[in-house]
């Protein structure tokens, strides 16, 4: 019973130090949604801003950030900047940047005037679906929370006392309430709304907006984009390629050094067919060995197919010998033959000539 009442006690000073502010406190209020970039306002700043320190406090937690103008916080140093007119600049605002900060000034170690404070109260939309989930026909749920100092506030009371409200609308900026394809709750304990829905194929690309009004007026937004996945194509087994050129086969190097090129023969003709035989057989061979062929398999083929090349290398040397020969063979054919017609030629003659000398004689 005691904390109910330290609980509304607490609450009614908060409502009315916001409402008018105590001892000349500058009370301020603002609302951003994660990923934004927030300035916070430092009312009672004076010139040059060396004298100003700004102070960030949660869950009973104070952290200095700025000390009479330097950055001193190492967390947040790279997100954190001070204005020309002292105020403090967020960049990428997170659900735990939430909280308190308060702008106080300092001469020569000596508080100058009041403090200045900013509640910072940061909207984040998320969803309970992983990418791979969402599609259509699936049921997905939204959660739109709003962050804030739950020591200084309570979503009761402010809800209730200062008419904030989290609204769900569409692209259009109805109001998904009404519509009853759309389950929605809220939880005024951790400041939550709900939404939840069966997708539809025309949801694809569609925005769904979560919004912070404060005493009638729009604070923020956060937007929550449906995105289809892409199915992925699926890949139909390719045959197996051998890196090797059929026509360039890894064989050994003195078969390479006897190929001499034959022109206008047959020998070559049937050389070259048997070349292209077996190239067309390695073809065949590769094309229809499936993705799954082992290794072992793989290097049987290879060595078959370069036994193969190698055996038609063989005998296109044997071929070209043979014309080798035939062609040094040709001169001394014809230089016989030549040698016998003449032989003959003067046995002929020598005929006719004792035929003669006996037909003289008688």
């Amino acid at each position: 019973m005691a904390d109910k009442r330290h609980m509304c006690l607490r609450g009614l000073i908060i409502l009315c130090a916001l409402l008018s502010g105590i001892s000349g406190v500058d009370d301020n209020q603002v609302f951003c949604s994660s990923g934004e970039d927030v300035r916070l306002s430092c009312n009672n700043a004076l010139s040059g801003c060396t004298s100003t320190t700004w102070n960030y406090s949660n869950h009973s937690e104070t952290v200095e950030l700025i000390a009479e103008g330097i950055k001193t916080d190492t967390e947040r140093h790279e997100r954190l900047s001070l204005g020309s007119d002292c105020s403090l600049n967020i960049k990428k605002v997170t659900k735990e940047d939430c909280g308190l900060y308060t702008c106080r000034q300092y001469v020569n170690k000596q508080q100058q005037g009041t403090d200045a404070h900013v509640y910072l109260h940061v909207l984040h939309v998320s969803s309970s679906s992983s990418q791979s989930e969402i599609r259509s026909g699936g049921s997905v749920t939204l959660s739109c929370q709003l962050y804030y100092n739950y020591d200084l506030f309570t979503c009761d009371s402010s809800v209730g006392s200062e008419g904030l409200e989290l609204i769900w609308v569409n692209q259009a900026g109805v109001n998904l309430q009404t519509d009853s394809r759309f389950q929605i709750s809220f939880s005024s304990e951790q400041c939550l709304s709900s939404l939840t829905t069966t997708l539809l194929n025309e949801d694809h690309n569609r925005e769904w907006r979560c919004q912070v009004k404060h005493r009638n007026q729009l604070k923020t937004s956060a937007t929550y984009t449906v995105k289809y996945q892409t199915p992925t194509e699926t890949k139909t087994p390719s045959p197996v390629t051998i890196s090797k050129s059929p026509a360039a086969p890894t064989q050994p190097a003195s078969v390479d050094s006897t190929l001499i090129p034959v022109s206008s023969s047959n020998s070559e003709k049937k050389s070259s067919q048997t070349t292209a035989a077996a190239s067309t057989k390695q073809e065949k061979q590769t094309t229809h060995t499936p993705e799954t062929t082992s290794d072992t398999q793989q290097d049987k083929w290879i060595f078959t197919t370069n036994t193969e090349m190698t055996s038609a290398h063989t005998l296109i040397r044997v071929i070209v010998i043979i014309v080798e020969i035939a062609v040094f063979a040709a001169p001394t054919v014809i230089l016989l033959q030549i040698i016998c017609v003449r032989r003959a030629g003067r046995k002929n003659s020598l005929h006719e000539k004792e035929i003669e000398m006996s037909t003289v004689l008688q």
